[in-house]
């Protein structure tokens, strides 16, 4: 018999959420933004946790959000012909890894 333990296998995966979020006093938004489009890596054992605990985590960082709208996990977008460049696989790896959100890209808005 061996003495290793079998390597203990995660049911999280990592999925890709566009998150649109509105004006809040306090977000961090340049002054005449009038809201933004986050993209986030968060982990979770479903695609309904991984937006849960994305919301819970924006609503501390005292963000509005207004609606999330999931991508799937690495492996459906690749499914659908999506392509990831070094720096996007290398995050969507420290979400797992942390089993953590993090927010990849901020894209403001203005009228």
């Amino acid at each position: 018999m061996s003495d290793q333990k079998p390597e203990k296998t995660s049911r999280q995966q990592v999925y890709t959420l566009l998150v649109e979020i509105g004006r809040k006093p306090g977000d961090g938004l340049p002054p005449k933004a009038t809201g933004g489009a986050l993209v986030c890596y968060a982990s979770g054992v479903d695609e309904a946790e991984a937006v849960r605990e994305t919301v819970a985590i924006l609503k501390q960082a005292d963000l509005a959000v207004l609606e999330v709208e999931g991508h799937g996990t690495i492996d459906e977008q690749r499914e659908a012909g999506a392509e990831f460049d070094a720096e996007e696989e290398a995050l969507m790896k420290r979400a797992l890894d942390e089993n953590s959100v993090i927010v990849a890209q901020l894209t403001p808005f203005f009228d």
